[in-house]
């Protein structure tokens, strides 16, 4: 991703200083990224990282030159799963579902892989598929499409770190980082203790 971490560090001010020149992570599979945004909904980053390696494991092909290791399953490989089976792993049946739609999604070209010239209009467009809210689409955009004016103002640590305030509110503080509520975001969530200033 193209930026300039000079011009970032300006408009975030004090937020950079700990962690300067940090970068937006992406990801190389806007599918898998996709399904970890599913998988990540109202749980633990840990948690979600559990719940994936057991989707792979139970539907990822496995590697015949490296046991134990799995190539991350494919959109066909989702559509057809059986949403029992895949609850079965530990995820509730309605995120089984969104699984299955996101994968046929992903296979009629209704899943966007790639950003869209309109960021808004296509988180809009996400939220349109079975089980994909706000915070789920909003977190593709920031991982999936590398969107770098993302801001999650209804994730959970986030709102920890603004105690009492709305998501609606967290929205507006956040407003003075635009166009770079996606490092904004990062550079919170990295930072233990960060708390707002006076508004």
């Amino acid at each position: 991703m193209s930026c300039d971490p000079q011009q970032i560090a300006l408009t975030l001010g004090s937020l950079a200083l700990p962690r300067p020149g940090l970068r937006l992570p992406g990801s190389l599979d806007a599918f898998e990224q996709a399904v970890r945004a599913v998988l990540g909904q109202l749980v633990s980053v840990a948690m979600a990282a559990k719940l994936t390696g057991k989707v792979v494991a139970a539907f990822g092909e496995p590697l015949t030159d490296a046991p134990g290791f799995y190539l991350f399953p494919s959109a066909q490989r989702l559509a057809q799963a059986d949403p029992l089976a895949l609850k079965a792993l530990g995820m509730p049946l309605r995120r089984a579902e969104a699984l299955i739609h996101l994968a046929q999604a992903a296979i009629r070209g209704d899943l966007p892989l790639f950003a869209p010239e309109n960021i808004d209009a296509g988180i809009k467009q996400l939220q349109t598929l079975p089980g994909i809210g706000r915070w789920t689409a909003n977190y593709f955009a920031l991982r999936g499409w590398q969107a770098p004016d993302i801001f999650l103002a209804d994730d959970y640590l986030i709102k920890q770190r603004f105690p009492g305030m709305t998501p609606a509110r967290i929205a507006r503080y956040a407003s003075r980082w635009h166009p770079w509520r996606s490092y904004a975001l990062l550079h919170i969530w990295y930072t233990q203790g960060w708390s707002p200033e006076e508004e």
